[in-house]
């Protein structure tokens, strides 16, 4: 990140979308098929994902914005002054200003988002709420190689800030490879703050991925209008249904759209055939236990801090250092 790689000018540039139709073909023609969730946001889909996060079911993100509201003195005094905050995804920025609120003077932010709608609007709301903050926005895939820009001022430390449980996006040993860039972006002395979604009843989660008011299923769908609007694919979206399912075994979620019929679709020029039921998945996202969780990030060369969770123990902010082995 700054100065390092997890590398873009200071102003806004539109994140590279030449991988879209690559990586789209090369998942339709896995097995099992997939789409990687990272597409799910364009603006309609970010949109939708807003409205998610409003709903009953979804617990995730009101939990994770009472977590940083009641803790946000002691979450301050631990991350410490002077710091360069680095937010990855970070939305509409709604937790993050909670953050920076309480923060002691930082040196600098710097979001990273894949939306650029959402990356302007959070950016130009930023500024006037925090107008002596320099704030350098980066629009572009935080999965791939970027280069930050870094503050005017010397800050005493980097503090990655990812919130929003995304990092149960990755598969386990992926998780551990995008923690270890974060570490050595954090460099000795930095840290990382994440949040991440616990391990709980089967019927929470599942709820939480099938609301009843269907907007989960709409930005699901979302991800095959999109391949339609942009690549020029054949999807007809009343062939096909939303599903997501909890796995115990593999501690997942298990995100699908599953084909209503027997049926053929086109893209560039290629030809999918999908059976009736069959799956494309579009994401997994992991849940842990406090310890499996912490002992993740010391397998990337984070040290463990501190937790901080709900009564229920739903959700869990993660404060993590970044140990010498992991500086360079």
């Amino acid at each position: 990140m700054a100065g390092d790689s997890l590398t873009a000018p200071e102003q806004i540039s539109t994140a590279e979308s030449s991988d879209f139709l690559a990586d789209v073909i090369a998942g339709l023609s896995n097995d099992p098929r997939m789409l990687p969730c990272k597409y799910f946001y364009d603006e309609r889909g970010a949109a939708l994902f807003q409205k998610i996060c409003e709903l009953p079911e979804y617990y995730i993100t009101r939990t994770e914005i009472d977590i940083l509201d009641r803790n946000r003195a002691e979450i301050a005094s631990q991350i410490g002054a002077n710091v360069e905050l680095i937010g990855l995804g970070t939305g509409a920025g709604t937790k993050t200003c909670i953050l920076i609120e309480a923060l002691q003077d930082p040196a600098g932010y710097i979001p990273v988002d894949i939306s650029e709608k959402q990356l302007r609007e959070s950016t130009a709301l930023f500024q006037k709420i925090f107008p002596n903050l320099e704030i350098l926005p980066v629009c572009a895939d935080y999965l791939q190689p970027v280069t930050l820009p870094s503050p005017r001022r010397k800050a005493a430390r980097n503090v990655v800030y990812f919130p929003g449980s995304t990092i149960g996006n990755f598969e386990p040993k992926e998780a551990v490879e995008f923690l270890r860039r974060i570490a050595n972006v954090c460099h000795r002395d930095g840290g990382l703050l994440i949040g991440v979604d616990l391990k709980k009843d089967q019927h929470v989660l599942e709820a939480a991925y099938n609301d009843g008011a269907g907007v989960t299923a709409q930005f699901n769908l979302n991800l095959l209008d999109r391949l339609t609007r942009e690549l020029g694919a054949d999807f007809d979206l009343d062939q096909w249904r939303h599903r997501a399912i909890y796995s115990s075994s593999a501690g997942r979620i298990e995100m699908y759209l599953i084909s209503e019929i027997d049926q053929f679709v086109h893209l560039d020029e290629h030809k999918f055939h999908f059976r009736r039921g069959e799956k494309i998945i579009t994401e997994y996202s992991y849940k842990y236990a406090p310890e499996e969780f912490a002992a993740l990030a010391r397998t990337a060369g984070f040290e463990f801090v501190r937790t901080w969770t709900d009564d229920a123990r739903l959700f869990g902010v993660f404060y993590f250092s970044c140990s010498s082995e992991s500086s360079g």
